[in-house]
C-alpha cells in the first residue's frame, strides 16, 4: 500500500505542476503500475498529505531497490531510475516545442520563463540539489566577485565509478550535448534523460538547440548547442551565431569557451555556447581606457578594468561588431610579443583565441572579447595563463566561461575541507596531522596573521573571504596582460596593432 501511496503522490505532483492533464490520470498510474511490475491498485488516500518531489523519489527508489527492480544502491543507478519515473510525466518534445513558441510569440521573456519552471519541474533541474550549492560574494580590485562551491553534481561512490568503467562502450549518443540525449534512458557511463526537451532554434542558417543546464551555475544558465556534433570553433561564424540568438532572445547573454585546451574549460568536440540571465561582474566592469579603431570609428571600444585582458566594443549595428570582432581575432591569432611572452605559435601549435561574450544592453549591442593564450613552460605545464601551483589547493581545473566573466566554480571537496579547518582553526589543532588539509598548510600561514580573533562564529566568513581572494589571484594568472603599468603597456602594443 505504501508503493500504491507513493505512486499518486507522483502521478498528483504531476497534475499540480501542469506536466499532466486530469484525463492522463488512470493512463499514468498504469505506467508506473507497469514500471514496478504492480497487477492491482487500489486508490489510496493521500489527502492532506504534503508532497515533496525529492522524498516521493526517494521512497520510490527505496522500494525499487527492495523489490530488485534496479541492482544497485549508488547515485548513479538511482538517478538513472527516477529519472525514467519522471520522464513518465514529462510531455513530448513536440508539445513542449508548441508551447514554447506559442507563449515566444507573445514575449520572449515569458517562454524562457516557461521552459525554465518546466525543466525545474520535470526535475531535469534538481532543484534540491541546486539549493545546496554554497553561494557568496567577495569584494576586489574588479568589483563583487561571485564565489560558488557545486554540490548539485552528485559525487559518484568507487562502486559507481567503476561501473561506469566497466560499462559497454557506446558512440549513441556521441556526447552529452548531442541531439540524441533528448528522451534517452542513459546508462552507468551517460546520465539519463527521459525528461529531458530541447527547443529548436535556426543560428545562422542552421539547426541548433537550446536547453538549461541541469547544475545551473547561476541563473537560467543555458546551453545553445550546433545540431551536429562538430567541433567548437572560434571565427567570424561563431561571433554571428552569438548575435543570432541574442537578437532571438534579447533578455539573455550569450558566450562561448574559447575553442583550445587549457583555456577552454568545457566540452571542445561539440560546438556550443552558453548563456542565460545573470549580470556577472565583468558585465559590470567599467571601461578602463577607450581608444579608436581605425575603419571602425563608428564603434565604441575600450579595455575593460578586469583581471583578464577584456576588449569591450559596442554598437547599435551588431553587423559593425561581427566585422570588428573578426578583425580584432584575426590580428590576435597570429599575433607575438616575446617582451610580454605571448606568442602566437610555438612548434606548428597555435596558442591564442579569444572567450567572446554578446549581451544587448539598452539600445546598444555589446561584446567582451577576452584574450587567451595556452603557451605552457617549465614552470608551469598546465598553462602559464592557467591557475598557478600555489592556488591549486582551492582551484587548479580550467579558467573557462564562467569564471572568466567572474563566477567561481569550485570543487564539491572544499565544503568539508572547510568544515575540518574551521574545526582546527577554532580548537587550535595542527592541520598538518589531516592529510586532506595538508595541501592548505602554507596558505593558512599567510592570512592566519590577519586576524586578531578566530572563532566558531567568525571562522567561516573568514575562510569564505580567504578562498574568494585565492579566485582572484586565479584570475589574476589567467590575465595575458596583468593590471601592471608594464601589463598594461604591453596590452596597448597589442592594441596598436589593430
Amino acid at each position: 500500500m505504501r508503493l500504491q501511496k507513493e505512486i499518486k503522490k507522483l502521478v498528483q505532483y504531476g497534475l499540480d505542476h501542469h506536466l499532466i492533464e486530469s484525463e492522463d490520470t488512470i493512463y499514468t498510474i498504469n505506467r508506473y503500475l507497469e514500471i514496478f511490475h504492480l497487477d492491482e491498485y487500489e486508490d489510496p488516500d493521500i489527502s492532506g498529505e504534503e508532497i515533496v518531489l525529492e522524498d516521493v523519489l526517494n521512497n520510490l527508489l527505496n522500494e525499487a531497490y527492495d523489490r530488485y527492480l534496479v541492482k544497485g544502491n549508488d547515485v548513479v543507478t538511482r538517478d538513472l531510475f527516477d529519472t525514467a519515473l519522471m520522464g513518465v510525466l514529462t510531455q513530448r518534445p513536440s508539445q513542449v516545442i508548441r508551447n514554447f513558441w506559442k507563449v515566444y510569440r507573445e514575449d520572449p521573456k515569458k517562454a524562457t520563463d516557461f521552459f525554465y519552471d518546466f525543466s525545474q519541474n520535470t526535475d531535469y533541474i534538481r532543484r534540491y540539489r541546486v539549493k545546496k550549492d554554497m553561494k557568496w560574494q567577495v569584494e576586489s580590485p574588479y568589483g563583487t566577485i561571485d564565489i560558488t562551491i557545486n554540490l548539485s553534481k552528485p559525487e559518484k561512490d568507487p562502486k559507481a565509478i567503476a561501473a561506469a568503467k566497466n560499462a559497454a562502450q557506446s558512440a549513441y549518443p556521441k556526447c552529452q550535448l548531442c541531439m540524441e540525449n533528448e528522451g534517452y534512458a542513459g546508462r552507468m557511463n551517460h546520465p539519463a534523460r527521459q525528461n529531458h526537451r530541447i527547443i529548436p532554434l535556426e543560428i545562422n542558417g542552421t539547426k541548433w538547440g537550446f536547453q538549461y543546464s541541469p547544475y545551473v551555475y547561476y541563473n537560467e544558465h543555458c546551453i545553445v548547442f550546433n545540431g551536429e556534433h562538430v567541433p567548437m570553433k572560434i571565427d567570424r561564424a561563431a561571433f554571428v551565431k552569438l548575435f543570432d540568438f541574442v537578437k532571438q532572445f534579447p533578455h539573455y547573454f550569450l558566450g562561448s569557451n574559447a575553442d583550445l585546451p587549457i583555456v577552454g574549460g568545457s566540452i571542445l568536440t561539440h560546438d556550443h555556447f552558453q548563456g542565460g540571465r545573470y549580470e556577472f561582474a565583468m558585465e559590470r566592469a567599467k571601461i578602463e581606457k577607450s581608444f579608436v579603431i581605425p575603419g571602425f570609428e563608428d564603434v565604441k571600444a575600450g579595455m575593460v578594468h578586469w583581471p583578464l585582458s577584456v576588449i569591450r566594443i559596442q554598437s547599435k549595428d551588431e553587423k559593425r561588431l561581427i566585422d570588428l570582432a573578426d578583425h580584432i581575432l584575426k590580428k590576435w591569432r597570429s599575433y607575438t610579443d616575446k617582451e610580454a611572452y605571448i606568442f602566437a605559435q610555438t612548434d606548428g601549435e597555435s596558442h591564442n583565441t579569444i572567450t567572446p561574450i554578446a549581451r544587448k544592453r539598452d539600445d546598444f549591442y555589446e561584446l567582451d572579447l577576452t584574450l587567451r593564450n595556452n603557451i605552457t613552460t617549465t614552470e608551469c605545464p598546465m598553462g602559464l595563463y592557467h591557475p598557478h601551483d600555489q592556488y591549486h589547493h582551492i582551484k587548479k581545473e580550467n579558467i573557462g566561461l564562467i569564471e572568466v566573466m567572474g563566477l567561481a566554480v569550485l570543487p564539491s571537496r572544499l565544503k568539508k575541507e572547510m568544515e575540518l579547518l574551521a574545526e582546527c582553526l577554532v580548537n587550535g589543532k595542527d592541520i598538518s596531522d589531516y592529510e586532506e588539509l595538508k595541501k592548505h598548510e602554507a596558505w593558512v600561514c599567510q592570512f592566519i596573521e590577519k586576524y586578531d580573533e578566530i572563532t566558531k562564529d567568525n571562522v567561516i566568513g573568514i575562510l569564505k573571504e580567504e578562498i574568494g581572494q585565492v579566485f582572484v589571484k586565479v584570475l589574476e594568472d589567467a590575465g595575458v596582460y596583468k593590471c601592471t603599468e608594464e601589463g598594461r603597456e604591453a596590452f596597448e602594443r597589442f592594441i596598436s596593432t589593430l
